[in-house]
């Protein structure tokens, strides 16, 4: 991007309306796939590209494929890492993030330690965000050896999430993890909602418009979907009943 920082324009966005992110993983998708959602992310009204997702992911694929977005759309790219080892040079930004309920140094602050020579080299911005795993976690929170979070227990998410704020973080993220059944509950999207003063990301799970809207008017800011792309027939179709969903909650 030009003129401006990633996290200013992603504020900017906000200013106007809620936004939805795409997320696509080099290792479900080949580069040249990944250009083309990307190219349909932008034209149904994605705000950006996240790559990342699978913990097995080579440093040259992840380039390729932030390559072949920055050629075929306008988006800012953001990397969406699980690994230091994996980061791409040529994104826009990274997601700078602490699994901050996970019970293993690595995914709290030993990955990140690994990542500073690179964001100092290459000058890449890092968005400073805490990621909460909630029930069920799936993958990520096995990975991550998270201690999700019970879905009947959101004054736990907000004490998390307004951690994450009080440590300075510019972004909170709610996973509830890639293929979830269900997505983030609603009554835990709004009692974040109402303690914290960051923008809140909800991710994991979103399948439909009817939950895209849900989610939206609960005060999720963001909404991230990555595994509907990945299953979509129709990727356009699928990708723009999720912002319509969100657009219907603004209206």
């Amino acid at each position: 991007m030009t003129g401006k920082t990633v996290y200013n324009y992603i504020l900017s966005r906000l200013s106007q309306e809620k936004i939805h992110m795409t997320l696509l993983d080099p290792a479900k998708m080949g580069p040249e796939e990944i250009g083309r959602v990307g190219e349909i992310a932008e034209k149904i009204g994605s705000a950006a590209i996240m790559i990342g997702g699978s913990t097995h992911l080579s440093m040259e694929l992840v380039d390729k494929s932030v390559l072949e977005i920055r050629k075929r759309t306008s988006l800012p790219v953001i990397l969406f890492p699980t690994a230091a080892a994996t980061l791409s040079r040529h994104a826009d930004a990274l997601y700078y993030m602490s699994m901050l309920n996970s019970t293993d140094i690595r995914y709290l602050t030993g990955e990140q330690r690994q990542a500073v020579p690179f964001i100092k080299q290459t000058g890449i911005e890092p968005i400073p965000m805490g990621y909460i795993i909630v029930e069920p976690g799936m993958t990520v929170g096995k990975i991550g050896r998270a201690t999700p979070l019970k879905r009947d227990e959101p004054e736990i998410a907000v004490s998390y999430c307004l951690m994450a704020q009080y440590f300075g973080m510019s972004l909170v993220y709610l996973e509830a993890g890639s293929g979830a059944p269900e997505p983030v509950p609603v009554n835990l999207i709004s009692a974040v909602k109402e303690a914290i003063s960051i923008p809140l990301i909800v991710g994991g799970g979103i399948r439909t418009p009817e939950q895209a809207r849900a989610i939206s008017e609960a005060g999720a800011d963001i909404i991230v979907t990555g595994t509907l792309v990945e299953e979509a027939e129709d990727v356009h179709s699928a990708l723009t009943g999720i912002v319509e969903g969100m657009k219907g909650a603004e209206g």
